[in-house]
């Protein structure tokens, strides 16, 4: 049935906001009315949908208060349109802020009966998770919702081992736009960047926190170049940006490294490139290995978090210890010297996107979780 769904979510290139965006914008296809409620027009809102209306959270600041009140605003906004819209769902997508927000303002709000769903994303266990400060706040906001879900099942076990909980949470996998991320490659593109046809392009993609491990992809893209004819193309900005820089000074690979900077468009990029590398030391999902994936670029990622739940070892790509910059290396060169097994690779990763990940799929579930919240607030 069509809901009137109110989103909570940062508006940024993040993976979170990537996720609830392009959901909001299948469930407007699937004649939803969808509600952004957010600080700024989400990134991924490209082109006008008659069914997605953005609400701009605004904060203003006033003498008593050290910080602008963003939450308490952002509560009151989520009550203002409950009751303007007669919203009938609101997914927040984090516990931190964004769950307690929804139920302060569903609170606030004149309508009642309206459903909370929160979906975890990774980093509001991962690293808010970790301050024993802010777990209150986190278990408030999950034990309010009515519905809970993670991206991944190593997320959802994490989380109730932090918080020394048994909390029922809903596993669904995130997905990609597949209109966006499909099989293709780019030589022009390549020719742009200095890159010859004969070169192997090992790509990284990240926010350069030193969660991302970027010492261990050079490191390791060090060893595997040795010899080889292959570059090495970094995408994203960061904290760790400066220390990446001299790293590869020191390893004698700054020749052979791009750094293309922060991009909110990566298919292109993933587009001129053979291997691409994660090894982070936390990930919940991974959201970049699933679009490398359908474009067909295999990948070769560390064990951490959920990232083993998106790669099949030795299928779709490899997965390698975490921190065994040695084996990652090994791995990489092993890519690098066969592309027959990248071709493989590629191809059954294409096909374990369609049969995974389809976000038509994903889309189903999430409106299987409004079905039964609505339901028990329709049956209180």
């Amino acid at each position: 049935m069509k809901k009137a769904i109110g989103i909570l979510c940062y508006p940024s290139v993040g993976g979170s906001g990537v996720v609830a965006t392009e959901l909001g914008m299948k469930l407007a296809d699937r004649g939803h009315d969808v509600h952004f409620i957010t600080s700024s027009m989400p990134f991924r809102l490209t082109e006008y949908r008659p069914n997605i209306t953005v609400h701009l959270v605004e904060v203003n600041q006033y003498s008593v208060f050290k910080y602008p009140p963003y939450d308490i605003t952002l509560a009151s906004k989520v009550a203002e349109i409950i009751d303007l819209f007669d919203l009938d769902v609101i997914h927040a997508h984090y516990a931190v802020p964004h769950a307690v927000c929804a139920d302060l303002g569903r609170n606030m709000a004149k309508k009642k009966g309206v459903a909370v769903v929160t979906t975890l994303h990774g980093t509001d266990i991962t690293v808010i998770g970790q301050d024993l400060e802010m777990q209150p706040a986190i278990r408030y906001g999950i034990e309010r919702s009515d519905a809970v879900t993670a991206v991944s099942e190593s997320l959802a076990l994490e989380t109730n081992a932090t918080l020394n909980a048994h909390y029922d949470i809903d596993v669904i996998a995130n997905s990609i736009d597949e209109s966006v991320y499909y099989p293709m490659r780019d030589e022009r593109l390549k020719r742009h960047y200095g890159i010859e046809s004969d070169e192997v392009v090992v790509i990284h993609i990240s926010n350069f926190r030193p969660v991302k491990r970027i010492d261990d992809t050079l490191a390791a893209f060090a060893i595997a170049a040795k010899d080889r004819k292959m570059r090495l193309l970094l995408v994203g900005d960061g904290p760790e940006m400066g220390q990446t820089r001299r790293r590869a000074k020191e390893l004698g690979i700054d020749d052979k490294v791009i750094f293309a900077g922060k991009q909110e468009h990566v298919a292109q990029l993933l587009a001129i490139s053979d291997i691409h590398v994660l090894l982070s030391e936390k990930e919940a999902f991974g959201l970049v290995v699933l679009e490398a994936m359908a474009i067909g670029v295999p990948s070769i990622v560390s064990t951490a978090g959920g990232l083993p739940e998106v790669i099949q070892d030795g299928v779709t790509g490899y997965i390698v210890p975490t921190y065994d910059v040695k084996v990652a290396a090994a791995r990489i060169g092993e890519l690098a010297d066969d592309p027959m097994l990248r071709e493989r690779m590629a191809e059954e990763g294409i096909r374990d996107t369609r049969r995974r990940f389809d976000s038509n799929e994903i889309v189903r579930r999430y409106e299987q979780v409004y079905e039964r919240v609505c339901a028990r607030h329709e049956l209180a």
